[in-house]
């Protein structure tokens, strides 16, 4: 092990959780030109796994970094470099280090399914090849080992969630009828969420969308869709509040977007709709929603004030405004949730009455 490896190892870690940030496997990359005597290193290229992303199947961490490290010194040949991954490269990406004449790979954590630098295969230092490549693993091994872990107990909780029960009386929009939306706004997918428990639910599925910024001392903001839309209506907005230090919270109401869908128009009420998100809230938060906001389209203001008198919060937390849609939905994104019309009894209900 040399005197910086931990370092580049922890840059690769940081890559890797923009990974998981975008719902990608978190596994990190990055490229370094050693510095000669006298000479400090040189950082060729960071990369994460983007597969899904990108809709390219070799788009992981390595290939990313080898292929911006070589145009950047306009050279296939990379000799000399040091590749740092937080974890064992697979086949692919191993024989484009040989390739590329890597000096070294260094990786973080064992891959026993599919590694090629020793644990099911060695191209690195297969003795028929005509270049090897030095090997060091376990760098800053238990870091990237957690962050594999994490990722996949959250999507295994997402996995269960999605697989919640549906009520004899609701209906569920399959999940393929949104992939349109999700195209649309990539950057979103990782951060959807949903639950079926509370009383007040009853075992419908709530889903939302939830975001927070490295670090903030702003307010959360709470944004409620109208009757004409479900949680793309406040992406845009959302991400601009999310730039200034905002934590953001964009549920779809029961009857909307992702959410269960209840067949008979007469089972929407305002109170029910208040009862469920401001219950929804607060099993989220416990009792820490003294700094919330509410963002809301005038269509909704006498929900977000029922909302704010059941979280205790003043009058100056609603705040009544018209979203700018995000670029790029596709034209028919408002009638996705609703493929058929025993699908639309929230529309059909609307306005809801107050019992």
């Amino acid at each position: 092990m040399q005197a910086d490896d931990a370092y580049y190892m922890g840059l690769a870690i940081d890559e890797a959780r923009r990974a998981a940030a975008a719902g990608e496997v978190p596994v990190g990359a990055v490229l370094v030109r050693p510095g000669g005597p006298g000479q400090a290193d040189e950082i060729l290229a960071r990369a994460h796994n983007r597969p899904i992303g990108l809709n390219d199947p070799s788009a992981h961490a390595e290939m990313l970094a080898l292929r911006v490290g070589a145009a950047a010194l306009g050279n296939y040949r990379l000799d000399g470099c040091v590749l740092y991954v937080t974890l064992e490269p697979c086949a692919m990406c191993a024989q484009a280090a040989l390739h590329a004449r890597l000096a070294r790979v260094v990786y973080g954590a064992a891959e026993p399914k599919t590694g090629a630098a020793g644990s099911v295969i060695d191209v690195l230092g297969h003795p028929a090849l005509n270049h090897h490549t030095q090997v060091l693993g376990g760098v800053e091994e238990a870091r990237c080992r957690a962050l594999m872990q994490a990722f996949f107990a959250e999507q295994r909780r997402k996995a269960k969630a999605q697989a919640a029960p549906l009520r004899d009386d609701a209906l569920r929009t399959p999940e393929a009828a949104f992939e349109p939306v999700w195209l649309a706004l990539p950057g979103w997918r990782a951060h959807a969420h949903s639950t079926w428990a509370g009383h007040a639910l009853a075992g419908l599925r709530l889903h939302w969308m939830a975001q927070r910024p490295a670090r903030t001392t702003s307010p959360t903001i709470l944004f409620l869709h109208g009757p004409d839309g479900w949680w793309p209506q406040w992406a845009a907005v959302a991400e601009h509040m999310l730039e200034k230090g905002h934590r953001v919270l964009l549920p779809d109401l029961i009857g909307f977007g992702m959410s269960d869908k209840p067949k008979k128009p007469r089972w929407h009420t305002l109170e029910r709709h208040a009862a469920i998100v401001s219950e929804w809230l607060l099993n989220l938060e416990g009792e820490e929603v003294a700094g919330y906001q509410i963002w809301t389209m005038p269509e909704q203001a006498t929900l977000a004030q029922a909302l704010c008198q059941r979280l205790g919060l003043d009058a100056a937390s609603c705040v009544i405004q018209q979203p700018a849609l995000p670029e790029g939905l596709p034209p028919d994104w408002r009638q996705l949730p609703y493929p058929d019309d025993g699908h639309r009894a929230a529309l059909k209900a609307w306005p809801w009455p107050t019992a």
